[in-house]
């Protein structure tokens, strides 16, 4: 390792310092794991899962009871009436996509009010191209509405917007930040815009595009009265074990809706067959808790590694969250592209590969990402990308263990020892 000379009883006392002085917020998020994994262990036990769930299953799959009980752990880990769990579902924009595509009919309206979506639905949704199969060229209208001045849900801009789109149906919230500078939206802060929702419109729905934010808070959008949330089993809920997938959960005639889409309509989630076994899966969901918190702590030690510095960073690293990314921002794209270099040499998979920005399908400017990562993909292991434009801002998230984390942190301060993150 590049830190294991002369620099490295310099680089470890500096760490050592940081983590003592971080160690409160280690143990409040200790508290969060502990609820976290006895919420999804009673779910197992209430769904009476065993080793004949894990079997695979063929053709239709009718009566699948490997995949119908998965579902079921997933209600009720995030509190919903039914759920969708699949791994034909390919990644979270997919899931996401799905979800609104199955809620949102011709005439329909959709609102956005935390902004713009991430890169990768703007073409799904319309917002941009002319893709024929866009939401917005099947009819549905779409807008948004910026966060206020504080970063938070701007209610006074969500009753106006309620009040004057009597075709309003979906009013969408991005709990994490995307290519954003501000801090993931807590669940909690979500409530105020929900009961807005429900209490201004009785046909529209809240829909929450929860990936990177499973099991960072004891509680979830649901809990707060989201009536769906989605997200992807190659970030947190699948515990850096399942390989591929991703979910839906929500009201049971909303999750209906969703799975006509998914399948075909008088069908839904009654079909799909997994010719593999569903144990990652289960054991994915049972890890996620441990393995969100271990990913939560190393972004906490890299903000206070950087805070060290004086260089920017979002959270702060004493700050509460709600995803699992950490924003650290750089003083030009040269130190920024090092940075992600260096995250890449550091993991387990294609450590000797020197990733480069290239132009990203659904992104609009070059992207560079460090991603040695035995699932492809997946963000819920050390991950790092950035689009390269001004503020140079690299976004870090992941890590299967603390332990592999630290080294990470460890590595990227030796470069800052040795300035290259600073020229």
């Amino acid at each position: 390792m590049d830190f294991l000379n002369n620099t490295f009883d310099k680089v470890q006392a500096i760490v050592s310092r940081v983590e003592k002085k971080l160690a409160p917020v280690f143990e409040q998020l200790d508290t969060i794991e502990n609820a976290n994994q006895l919420k999804v262990l009673n779910a197992f036990r209430e769904e009476r899962v065993s080793t004949r769930l894990f079997m695979p299953s063929y053709g239709y799959g009718y009566d699948d009871i490997g995949r119908d009980s998965l579902d079921r752990v997933f209600a009720r880990v995030f509190e919903t009436q039914d759920a969708i769990v699949r791994p034909q579902i390919v990644s979270g924009t997919h899931a996401i996509f799905t979800a609104l595509a199955g809620l949102l009919k011709p005439g329909n309206s959709m609102l956005s009010i935390t902004g713009a979506p991430y890169d990768t639905l703007l073409d799904a949704i319309g917002i941009t191209g002319e893709i024929a199969s866009s939401l917005t060229s099947l009819g549905v209208s779409y807008s948004q509405i910026e966060l206020d001045s504080d970063n938070k849900i701007d209610l006074n801009a969500l009753k106006a917007a309620l009040l004057n789109d009597s075709n309003l149906r979906v009013v969408y919230i991005q709990r994490s930040r995307g290519y954003s500078w501000r801090n993931a939206l807590l669940p909690e802060e979500m409530r105020a815009a929900i009961e807005l929702v429900h209490g201004t419109s009785k046909d529209a729905v809240v829909v929450v595009d929860n990936c990177y934010g499973e099991f960072t808070c004891i509680d979830e959008p649901t809990t707060h009265g989201a009536d769906v949330i989605v997200g992807s089993l190659i970030k947190n809920p699948g515990g850096g074990i399942a390989p591929t997938g991703g979910y839906i959960c929500g009201r049971r005639e909303l999750i209906e809706e969703i799975a006509f889409r998914l399948t075909v309509p008088g069908i839904g989630k009654e079909v799909g067959s997994y010719a593999s076994s569903y144990a990652p899966f289960y054991q994915g969901i049972f890890l996620a808790p441990h393995v969100t918190i271990q990913a939560l702590k190393t972004a906490v030690l890299f903000a206070g590694v950087f805070e060290e510095f004086g260089l920017n960073t979002m959270p702060a690293s004493t700050a509460r969250r709600s995803d699992i990314v950490q924003a650290l921002r750089f003083p030009n794209d040269k130190a920024l592209i090092s940075f992600i270099q260096r995250i890449q040499s550091v993991s387990p998979v294609d450590s000797f590969v020197s990733p480069e920005p290239w132009e990203m399908p659904g992104y609009a400017d070059k992207v560079i990402m460090a991603a040695g990562t035995f699932v492809q993909g997946a963000s819920i292991e050390l991950s790092a990308d950035a689009p390269i434009c001004k503020p140079y801002t690299a976004y870090i998230q992941g890590a299967l263990t603390y332990s592999h984390g630290k080294i990470a942190v460890m590595e990227a301060l030796n470069s800052i020892e040795g300035g290259s993150l600073h020229n």
